[in-house]
């Protein structure tokens, strides 16, 4: 190797001599700007609803029908308990003793509705609640069984945004 190609030759790590001609652009100017990644498109995916099964929605219907049911009978207590504090019962009382005429010795609300009686029939109107819910999800289930094998059932387009 002669003395000019060792000079010119660039040893490890040195950078290489610059080129006649064009200077290099700087990273980041002019064209060469990085441009921002493309957006993600979203993913759509469309299914339809062919078959529910009609066991997981007798008991799904059933465990939300008893949640109703206890709500029904605790906001009749509560309902009951709020109007024998506030005194609705006793204004009640006298609305109806202006009205029939008797002052005083008239009937008494809290003896026809104690709060035993309310309880018993909020926990009776809960229980038929119960069986009527869990039948009535059940059947409207096998029910949309039949239409969607008429019809295909229901079309869905899920899209991940």
């Amino acid at each position: 190797m002669s003395k000019t190609q060792a000079a010119k030759k660039p040893t490890k790590g040195a950078s290489k001599p610059a080129s006649k001609g064009k200077p290099k652009a700087k990273a980041g100017a002019g064209k060469g700007l990085v441009r921002p990644a493309p957006k993600a498109k979203a993913r759509r995916a469309k299914l339809v609803v062919a078959k529910i099964d009609a066991w997981s929605v007798f008991k799904i219907s059933f465990l939300l029908s008893v949640g109703l049911g206890i709500v029904t009978v605790v906001a009749g207590i509560f309902l009951w308990t709020t109007m024998d504090l506030t005194g609705i019962f006793d204004d009640i009382n006298a609305l109806l003793g202006t009205i029939l005429g008797t002052e005083g010795g008239g009937t008494q609300i809290q003896e026809l509705f104690t709060l035993g009686q309310v309880a018993s029939m909020t926990t009776i109107i809960a229980v038929l609640n119960v069986v009527l819910i869990t039948l009535a999800a059940s059947l409207a289930a096998l029910l949309y069984n039949v239409c969607a094998s008429l019809v295909g059932g229901i079309g869905l387009t899920l899209t991940d945004d």
